[in-house]
């Protein structure tokens, strides 16, 4: 065991874990006052219900020994059993218990983005028990697939550094699919619902930022050239992405808005998650550049086909992971990875290929599961708040509780 690896990683999980609370303000600050607290209230009890399940099942289920086909794990490892053996297949310099805690995060914040594409219209409850079937019926499947080292689409040679497919894409299909059950929020989108503190959404994206260092260089898994690398690129395409976003915001509106540089830093940040051990310095300039742009028009997009993602995990998240899965194909080094040679290293359209079939069967089977969940709870318990709890506010009706006391019922 490597001790300063070890400190490494533990750091880089309490930065994964800062996350969530960020996410938290971050959507938190683009809801209607009335609603703000079941936003931060659900991403808090996500983090408790997300790492027992992991440490009860989750863990084995993605990186114990294939069960067969690459497609699911044993339960060898469940509760934390054998915390002292190897791993199958990976040639860790850390403890186990270590690295099963950093994975922890990853299922948390990934699960804790659904909040966001549900906002203004979900019952707690019922909510937790969709987040607790989903984390186990799509994630876990999708990271064992793609992080573990007998996974089917790890085995075909597709890349993702940090969480491209598992994390991004698979949660903007699992939104797309999570508000097609769910419906449309009242009243939109005729009637405004404008963020009610951006100086919150600004903080928790600043959050953010910072925890994505420990998200994407971290899962160089020690603390050396790769994942000082790693950590560069993910600055480098968040200023990319916020950049871009601003300036096609002001050429196309005519200003460039607090709400854009937040939302660009991010598309930015989604994007270089599954490159960011690929690509060199320029490469991850480019793809935030790439990611700030789609990030933006996928968002207009939503009005024209008539879907309400609350608060865009679909444009931000789905779009701009698929965008930084695919440019592995088209950028990857070896001057930074030995296992990544894209287009511009000489590398062929093989390795694009596979990136891109591992966008679409993430995407596939989180639409697909994610309906079928989503469409369980609301026909059994009801994922959907009434309209009556909508329109009075989700932090009184369901927490008996208001954010701001100067203004408890307000539709803001």
């Amino acid at each position: 065991m490597d001790t300063g690896d070890t400190a490494w990683l533990l750091v880089c999980t309490a930065m994964v874990l800062f996350m969530t609370p960020g996410l938290a303000l971050f959507y938190g600050g683009m809801v209607r006052s009335k609603h703000v607290l079941t936003m931060l209230a659900q991403n808090f009890a996500v983090i408790a219900v997300v790492s027992i399940v992991w440490v009860l099942v989750g863990w084995s289920l993605v990186f114990s020994s294939d069960a067969g086909g690459g497609v699911i794990g044993t339960l060898r490892l469940a509760g934390m059993a054998h915390a002292g053996s190897p791993l199958p297949g990976l040639d860790l310099h850390v403890p186990q218990t270590a690295f099963a805690g950093f994975e922890m995060m990853f299922a948390v914040i990934t699960t804790a983005l659904l909040t966001g594409a549900g906002a203004d219209r979900m019952r707690f409850g019922p909510f937790l028990a969709f987040a607790t079937a989903w984390l186990l019926l799509v994630y876990v499947p999708i990271a064992h697939w793609v992080f573990a080292p007998d996974g089917w689409l790890h085995h075909q040679g597709l890349l993702d550094f940090a969480g491209g497919t598992v994390v991004e894409t698979n949660a903007g299909a699992s939104a797309l699919a999570l508000v097609l059950v769910l419906g449309k929020r009242h009243g939109w989108p005729r009637e405004p619902m404008a963020p009610h503190s951006l100086p919150l959404t600004l903080l928790g994206a600043g959050i953010l930022w910072f925890g994505w260092f420990g998200f994407n260089a971290g899962s160089a898994l020690a603390a050396g050239h790769l994942a000082s690398q790693a950590l560069l690129s993910t600055h480098l395409a968040g200023c990319a992405g916020l950049v871009s976003w601003m300036v096609l915001e002001k050429r196309t509106t005519g200003h460039a808005t607090t709400l854009g540089a937040a939302s660009g830093a991010v598309a930015g940040l989604v994007a270089i998650t599954p490159s960011a051990g690929f690509v060199n310095s320029l490469g991850a300039i480019v793809i935030g550049l790439l990611a700030g742009a789609a990030g933006l028009f996928a968002i207009r997009l939503k009005y024209r086909l008539g879907y309400d993602d609350s608060l865009d995990v679909v444009g931000v998240h789905g779009v701009c992971g698929i965008v930084g899965t695919l440019m592995i194909g088209v950028l990857a080094t070896r001057s930074v990875n030995p296992v990544g040679r894209g287009l511009i290293d000489g590398g062929g359209a093989h390795l694009l290929g596979v990136q891109a079939l591992g966008v679409v069967v993430t995407a596939g089977w989180a639409f697909a599961l994610t309906y079928a969940i989503a469409w369980v709870v609301q026909h059994t318990v009801g994922l959907r708040a009434s309209p009556e709890d909508e329109l009075l506010g989700l932090d009184q009706t369901i927490h008996a509780e208001n954010a701001y006391e100067h203004a408890p019922f307000s539709g803001r």
